[in-house]
Order: structure tokens, then sequence, then C-alpha cells
């Protein structure tokens, strides 16, 4: 190098210093080896220039020493510098989200670089979800040695998985679920000595699940579930010592399930918890070796072609939670020793060939939530000893051989929801509390049984045998004429009582046509001069034949208290509150009418008080109160309008697997659960206190009505007392909520906020997940970072590039509203813009019917 050249190749060598360089004492010792160099010049003016560069060097150590610790090591190194650019180049990017990724490089460990995590100028982590990516993903990503985790899911990335990811020695999560990847799982995966969570869920891969997969000491997630993957099942899977998770489900998968499970216990225990391989086509018996499994929480075997019986061995497994063994060839009795499993919740043998009894040791299952056993070939009576699990919520037996009566004890179960024992052999009447709640498809294909609809009445009882014998007839004694006088005059007598009957009813029933037609919509009361008019936009009438009184609001319908009373019903469910029926007028119009129990409401005066204030609220997002009646018995009948679509509960839980809901519905859900709160809160000045997805009903355009606000405001203490208790074990009770004092908004909130957790994820709050409620399970996964399974599969077809932000913000509100301390919880004004700027054309949309949040009636 001559000396003319010196300062150029000084500031060159400079600039690429600055750029590969880590550590301050590198650079200081580089800057002082160039000022050295640079000196040796002899052109004065390029002496300057190099004195001027080196000075300007100095200047930008002294920086570097004072910002030190921001500025350290997070230069990222040539080599993984070369690597991004290869893959950013095999990358499609529609929506730029790789913009960031400029050619310089030198913002790259900084948070320059989108996506990007580096230690010590070395590239860790890769995070780019939910960004529209398509392409490939670049072989050379084998070459950034320090990776250790590659999230890239919810994209829609095509091609082969790189082989070379099983040669990165510090690789710890790979994330690539939900794209288009396809060919086979790379067997160089099992290689990775530190790899602990492996997802390809999702994809259009193909071929065995190699058996190097559970080589790793170290990999304890694997979910390789709605894939086409076919082969048998490795028997390498069943010596795995570090899996917990298991996920195979929707593959094609077949053969026997190895029975090699476990192998020598105690020196190293066995980890698996969750043992997912439904919707395959399995085949062979359940291995009985599963047994050995003591930690497994969770097993799903259904939909396959499994065949034999269920091992005795089973009900080994103390912590087994959840049992899937439906819809397959299962044959032989219900297993006692299931019996002995204390924490299973969740327990279904539907669509098999089971048969025998029901044993009544079933009652020892105390942690029994779901029991689902329908289509099998069970035959004796129903356990009465069901009724002795308190926790039960679902009970299916239909489509069996069960003979005998239904036990009254079912009645007692608090929190039974669904019930169906149709198509059997019972026999006898229905006991009444479970007509009230449910109807008649749930005892439905029993011809013995009877008493759950009018049209299958149960017959009458026979005559008393303690009624007198009937008088002998006198044989051979004529009648005289004193005697047929008698007789004649009693039967013209009894034939004038008749007649006056038909009369009598003939003039009330055109009194009463005269009287619905005549009648005009406000104002009645008045022109009949009756007592006890509520305040204006009500109508007052007497109860009709039944007496009572009746009140209406205003609304499209006008009917009387002897239409309503005489009205079909069909009971449509059962709450704390009281029995909400479905009541059809005789003109064919239909509204809901909410029956109260007894001794729960406040007296007369103050009862009518209250609803009278309750008629008056108006909000297109609030179930209006059309009516009232108050019966001479003090019987209470609430009037609402009917909504055909029922609860939001049944809307999500109890639909077909055709009928998906989407992201907008969901959305436009929420924002009118949030605008009806709104309205509430901060016009009423009313709290809900028991809101859930099962008083959340729908219109006919899928649109949000809340239904039971204010009820509270009707009911004594102790009435809302049970109120909490039923709202707590639903899942919707806020955590600080244990009395009536505790009630307010932020309850509400929290409430609100289990509804959007439901929405996003599909899942009832009702239902234990591993122990935890609804909430606490969300919280849990997005804590492990597999935020992705957080959401229902259906919100995941859904165009990623679109949604998967309001995904995540949607998410990230939710768990704000349902934080434990209620200060921390966001006001419902909050919550309401939150969710109309996340999806601003749906709140546009909707937003014309919610406008008038401020309407009363009258």
């Amino acid at each position: 190098m001559s000396m003319a050249e010196a300062p150029r190749r000084c500031c060159d060598s400079l600039q690429s210093s600055l750029f590969l360089c880590h550590k301050e004492s590198n650079l200081s010792w580089f800057a002082h080896r160039r000022k050295d160099k640079c000196r040796l010049t002899e052109d004065p003016c390029r002496f300057l220039s190099s004195h001027f560069m080196v000075s300007l060097l100095l200047m930008l150590i002294l920086f570097a020493g004072a910002v030190s610790s921001e500025w350290d090591e997070i230069i990222v190194t040539q080599s993984d510098y070369q690597v991004l650019q290869a893959i950013k180049h095999s990358f499609s990017d529609p929506s730029g989200v790789l913009r960031s990724w400029n050619d310089s490089g030198l913002t790259a460990c900084s948070g320059g670089w989108f996506g990007i995590k580096c230690v010590k100028g070395q590239v860790i982590a890769i995070q780019l979800p939910w960004r529209g990516l398509g392409g490939r993903i670049s072989e050379k990503i084998g070459q950034l040695v320090a990776l250790r985790r590659l999230s890239l899911h919810d994209n829609y990335i095509e091609g082969l998985i790189p082989t070379s990811l099983g040669f990165l020695p510090n690789l710890r999560g790979l994330h690539l679920f939900n794209n288009r990847l396809s060919g086979q799982i790379p067997p160089s995966l099992g290689n990775g000595p530190s790899l602990q969570t492996l997802d390809l869920s999702k994809n259009l891969l193909t071929g065995f699940v190699p058996s190097s997969l559970f080589n790793s000491t170290k990999l304890y997630r694997l979910n390789l579930s709605f894939n086409s993957l076919t082969g048998s099942l490795p028997l390498s899977l069943t010596h795995s010592v570090s899996v917990t998770f298991l996920d195979l489900r929707y593959n094609n998968l077949s053969g026997a399930i190895p029975d090699t499970w476990g192998g020598q216990t105690g020196k190293n225990p066995y980890e698996l918890q969750s043992l997912l391989l439904d919707h395959n086509l399995i085949s062979g018996k359940i291995p009985t070796s599963l047994s050995r499994l003591q930690k497994l929480q969770e097993i799903s075997l259904s939909n396959n072609r499994i065949n034999g019986t269920i091992p005795d061995a089973i009900g080994l497994l103390s912590q087994l939670r959840s049992v899937e063994f439906s819809n397959n060839d299962l044959r032989g009795n219900f297993p006692e020793s299931l019996c002995n499993l204390s924490s299973l919740a969740s327990l279904n043998l539907a669509n098999n060939r089971l048969d025998g009894q029901i044993p009544d040791s079933v009652n020892r299952l105390q942690n029994l939530s779901v029991f689902i056993l329908k289509g099998n070939r069970f035959q004796g009576h129903m356990p009465s000893a069901l009724g002795n699990i308190s926790g039960l919520s679902q009970l299916d037996l239909s489509v069996n051989d069960l003979n005998g009566t239904i036990p009254v004890s079912l009645a007692g179960i608090p929190n039974l929801v669904l019930l169906n024992v149709s198509n059997n052999d019972l026999s006898g009447p229905v006991p009444l509390l479970l007509t009230e709640k449910f109807n008649s498809s749930s005892f439905r294909g029993n011809l013995q049984l009877c008493g759950y609809s009018v049209s299958v009445p149960c017959p009458s009882p026979p005559p008393s045998e303690n009624l007198p014998p009937p008088p002998r007839k006198s044989r051979g004694r004529k009648l005289s004429t004193k005697d047929v006088i008698l007789i004649a005059a009693g039967a013209l007598l009894g034939l004038l009582i008749v007649l006056c009957c038909i009369l009598l009813c003939c003039l009330i029933r055109e009194r009463g046509s005269r009287t619905k037609k005549g009648r005009p919509a406000t104002g009645a009361a008045a022109m009949r001069g009756e007592k006890g008019g509520p305040s204006m936009g009500t109508e007052v009438e007497s109860g009709g034949e039944a007496g009572g009184k009746l009140v209406h609001f205003d609304g499209p319908l006008v009917f009387t208290a002897d239409d309503l009373l005489c009205a079909t019903a069909e009971i449509m469910g059962k709450s704390t509150y009281g029995t909400v029926y479905k009541a059809t007028l005789e003109d064919g119009s239909e509204v809901a009418v909410k029956r109260l129990r007894e001794k729960i409401a406040k007296n007369q005066r103050e009862f009518e008080t209250e609803v009278n204030a309750l008629g008056k609220i108006r909000h297109p997002n609030l179930l209006a109160l059309r009516a009232y009646y108050l019966g001479p018995k003090g019987e209470k009948l609430l009037v609402f309008d009917f909504m055909p679509k029922g609860s939001l509960a049944s809307f999500l839980h109890a639909r077909g697997p055709d009928t998906p809901v989407d992201w907008t519905t969901r959305m436009n859900l929420a924002m009118g659960t949030a605008r009806g709160i709104h309205y509430l809160h901060t016009q009423e000045n009313i709290i809900h206190g028991n809101l859930s997805s099962g008083n959340i009903l729908l219109d006919e355009n899928n649109n949000a009505k809340i239904a039971d606000f204010g009820l509270s405001h009707l009911m004594t203490i102790a009435a809302n007392t049970n109120v909490i208790a039923t709202a707590g074990a639903l899942g919707y009770r806020a955590p600080e909520v244990s009395n009536l004092k505790k009630v307010s908004t932020k309850t509400d909130i929290y409430s609100l906020g289990v509804i959007i957790l439901e929405l996003l994820t599909g899942k009832s709050p009702g239902e234990a997940m591993n122990g935890m409620d609804l909430p606490q399970w969300v919280a849990s996964i997005v804590k492990e970072e597999w935020t992705n399974e957080v959401f229902d599969l259906e919100l995941m077809r859904d165009d990623a590039s679109t949604t998967g932000d309001e995904l995540l913000n949607t998410l990230k509100l939710a768990l704000h509203c349902v934080d434990p301390s209620p200060a921390a919880r966001p006001e419902i004004h909050q919550v309401l813009q939150q969710l109309e700027e996340i999806k601003p054309e749906v709140a546009a949309e909707s937003g014309n019917d919610g406008a008038a949040t401020t309407t009363t009636a009258g």
C-alpha cells in the first residue's frame, strides 16, 4: 500500500470495522492501529484529512463508551447478515413487512429489523407470525448457529421444511403451523440437542412420523395435527421420557397403537400428559401399557377404527381428566375401574357397541362434568346415583336400550344444562322439574314415557278403592208415576244448566273479542276507568277471567291477560330467577315469558315500582320488557320479545360443524354487548351483575340483545346471592365477588371479558380446562407463547394477513378486562372504543343501529 492510498484505505477499514466489531475494546484497538498508519503520510492535506478522520473516530469511541450499556454487542455479524438477506429473498412479502431489512444491516440487532432478536451480534430469534408471507424458507437458515426460536406460523409459506434446521445446536422452539408446507418431515429435526417445542400443525405434510423425533431428551411439546401424515406410530414414541404434549389428530395414520408405553419406570419417569390421536385410521385395541403413564391427564382416541374392550388398567391413571373414546368399535361392559378416576371431568364413549349396565358406582366420579354414552347398547335402569354428581353439566344417554323410569334425583343436579335420554325403552312420567328445564327432544323415542309434552300426557290415576260401592238395583220393582215425574224434571233441569253454561261462554268470548279489536294502543285503562295505572307509556288492564293485573309497555304486540294465560307454552330454559317459556298466542305471534320463582321477588309495591322503571328502558342491544302480569295468587310473569335464534351460548356451542361463525359476526356480537353494557352503566346506572353468554340473545340479524338486566332490582337479597353463586359456577363471576355488596361496574367488565374470550376461543367458560377456568387457561397458553392454540380453529381459517393483528389485539383487550384486580380493568367506554378501533368496518356498519343510546319508552 502506497503512502498516498493510506488515508483512503484507513477510512474504508474503519467503516468495515464498525460493521463487524462487537466490543468497545476491539473498536478502540482497531482505531489506534489505523491512527498509527494514517500518520505515515507525507502529504500535509492528506495528513490533515487523515488526522480529522482519526479525531472523528476518537469521538465515536468516547461516545460508544458513554452509552456502552445500550449499544454494546448489537451489530450483527457479517455471516448472519448474509443469511438474513437470503431468507428475505426466498420469501414473498406482499405486505412489505420485511421492508425494514435494509442492505446496511447496522440496525438489524438494535430493533431496526422487524422480528429479529440478537445476542452479541448473532441472531437468536426470528418471529414473523401473521404477516402474510409466502414463498419458501431458505435452506441457508441452518447457518444461524445461535438461533433459538423460529416463529413463522399463520402465513402462506410453501415448499419443504429445511433439513438444515435439524443441525442448529441451540434451536429450542420451531413454530411453523398454519402454513402450506409440503413434503415429508425431515428426520434431522430429531437431532437437535436443544429442541423443546415443535409445532408443524395445519400444513400439507405427508409421509411418516420420523422415529428420530422421539430420541430427544428435551422435546416436550410435539404438534403434527391437521396434516396428511400416513403410516403407523413409531415405537420410539412410546419410550419418550420428555414429551408431555403429543397431538397427531386429523391425519391418516393407520395400524395399531404400540403396546410398549412406559417401558421401565422409576429411573426415568414418563411425563406424557396429553395424548391426542383422534380422527385417524388407527385400528387394533387400546393398549394396556398406557396405564404406566401415571401423569396422563388427557387421552383422545375418538373417530378411529379401534376395537376390543376398554382395559381395566385405564382406571389406574389417577390424574386423568378427559377420556374421549367415541366413534370407534369398542365392545364389552362399562369398566367399573373407570369409576376410580376421581379427577375425571369428561368421559365420552359415544357411538360404540358397549353393552351391559351402567354401574351405580359411577357416583364416585364427583368431578365429572360431561358424561356421554349415547349410541351404544347399554341396558337396565338409569342409575339414580347419577343425581349425586353435583357438578354434572352434560348427560347424554340417548340411543341405548335403557328401561325403567327416569330417576327423580336427576332433577336435583344444579348445573345440568344438557340432558338427552331419547330413543331408549324408558317408561313412566318424566320428573316435573326436568320437564320445566328441558324440551321434548330430550325425551322423545321412549314409547312408554309420558308427561314431557302436552301431546304426551300421562294417564289419569285409577279411581280410589275406598269409594262406596254403587247401590244395588232393586229387582222386580216398577217405577211409579212419581218416580217418572222426578226423573223427567231432573233431566230438564240438567239440560237447562247446560244451555246456560253454553250461553255464558259465548257472551264471555264475544266480550273478549270486542275488547281485543276495539281497544286503542294506549290509554285504554283510562277509558275503562281502571285503577293503578303506571306512568306514561304503559297500559293497564284487568287480568281477565283469572283476575290479577296485566301491564303493557310500548311495543307492536297487543294481547289480553286471557290471551297470555291461554297461550301454548313451551319451556325454553330454567335459571335462578325462574322458568322461561316460549308462548304462542292465538293469532300466531310469539313472546318470551319469564315466570319468576315463588318467594324470590320483593313485595308487590316495591316490585311494581322497579318493574315499571325497567319497562321504560329501550336500546338496540337490550332485550325490551314489553309487559308484566301479576296473578291473584302472587304469580309474576315478565313478557319480552321472542328471539328465535336463542342465546349466544347455544349459537357458539350447540351448532353443527357445518355452521361456522366468522370473525366479523363475533366482533359484531362483542361490540353489541359492549354497547348494551355501556348504556346500562352510563345512562341507567344499572349493574347487570349476572352477564353471561346464556343471557345474550340474538335477533334475526345476529345482533346481540342483553337479557336479565335489572332483574336484581326485583329480587330479595337472598335471591340475588344465589344468582351470584350460579354466575361463579358458570365461570363468569369476577374473583372479588363474594356477596352482593361487591358487585360493581368492574364485575360486569370481567364478565364481558370472559364473553370476548369465549368468542375468541370457542370454548365454554363452564368447562374446566386442566383444572383452570377460561381466563386462567388463556393466560397460561399466552405465557408459554403458544398463542395460536387459544383461538377457535374456525378463526384460523380466515385470512391471517387481515385478521391476525385483530385477533391479537382483541385477545389483549379481553385479558385486560379479566385482570384479577378490579382497578386494573378498563371502563366500559374504553372497551367499546378499543373494539371499534380493532374492527372499524364492523363498528361503522353496526353503529347506525346502536346510535340511539339514550332513547326510552314513552
